[in-house]
């Protein structure tokens, strides 16, 4: 098993994580896991769907001849 470090979070986060993890078939600490890659996903989702800057477009629209 890795290391591990506790986390704080209120009684509510707690049930719910429980919850979540039980429906998933895995441990909170799972649930935890999982939770941080979807986020992680999403930023770089926002990341991608932002308009490319200047500099970007310059260098995908370059003239490779």
């Amino acid at each position: 098993m890795s290391e591990t470090t506790t986390i704080r979070v209120d009684r509510s986060t707690h049930e719910e994580l429980k919850r979540l993890a039980r429906e998933r078939r895995t441990t909170v600490a799972g649930a935890v896991a999982r939770a941080v890659r979807l986020l992680r996903q999403e930023r770089i989702g926002q990341d991608l769907a932002r308009p490319l800057e200047r500099a970007e477009t310059d260098w995908l629209d370059a003239d490779l001849g």
